[in-house]
């Protein structure tokens, strides 16, 4: 089930190569801030989050078993430490007025000719708008190519409730996609 290339890495890394392991750190840096960015929703505190999630790992990876791939059990990480640092960061931030501006203004010469980045950008901003957990699993499931059951070993919801929080966070990204094209017309037109 483990990815050999991982496999041979993370051996290497037990038997004290230590460098092997920013091998792995190169190969899930990107999908690691991902997970931390969609529940912490602030770039600085998901980078943070993401330099523990590999902190943790390189410290426990001893304790990987191979069971499961090697990316659900770092992605599982990533969950727990994100989730972990939203609680504490509620706790410091009773007080204040947290708020993200997610609705950043994009112009594009012509709806038509959008292109996939410019695609890109619409989803990234639609997912932004979802509700944490499920950010993390339309993310998971849709840009990282992870199963249902993957996901559930890295969240540790249920199946039904990993697919119905799918099944709300399509409809949700099809109605604030719909709205992001509407708004994209009229200031075209």
């Amino acid at each position: 089930m483990i990815d050999l290339d991982d496999k041979s890495n993370i051996r290497r890394v037990l038997d004290g190569d230590t460098s092997s392991f920013s091998w792995l750190v190169e190969k899930y840096k990107d999908m690691v801030f991902t997970v931390c960015f969609r529940i912490l929703r602030q770039r600085e505190d998901a980078e943070d989050a993401a330099q523990n999630v590999f902190i943790k790992a390189f410290r426990n990876l001893h304790s990987f078993n191979g069971d499961s791939k090697f990316s659900t059990w770092l992605y599982t990480i990533a969950y727990r430490t994100a989730i972990s640092k939203t609680q504490l960061k509620k706790i410091e931030t009773v007080s204040e007025d947290f708020q993200i501006d997610i609705n950043a203004e994009i112009h594009f010469p012509q709806l038509e000719l959008l292109k996939a980045q410019e695609q890109e950008l619409y989803v990234k901003q639609a997912i932004s708008e979802l509700p944490e957990i499920e950010a993390v699993i339309v993310s998971l499931y849709y840009l990282d190519d992870n199963s249902i059951q993957e996901i559930v070993e890295i969240t540790s919801l249920s199946t039904s409730n990993i697919k119905v929080k799918l099944h709300r966070a399509r409809k949700q990204l099809k109605n604030t996609l719909e709205t992001l094209l509407q708004q994209e017309t009229k200031s075209i037109i």
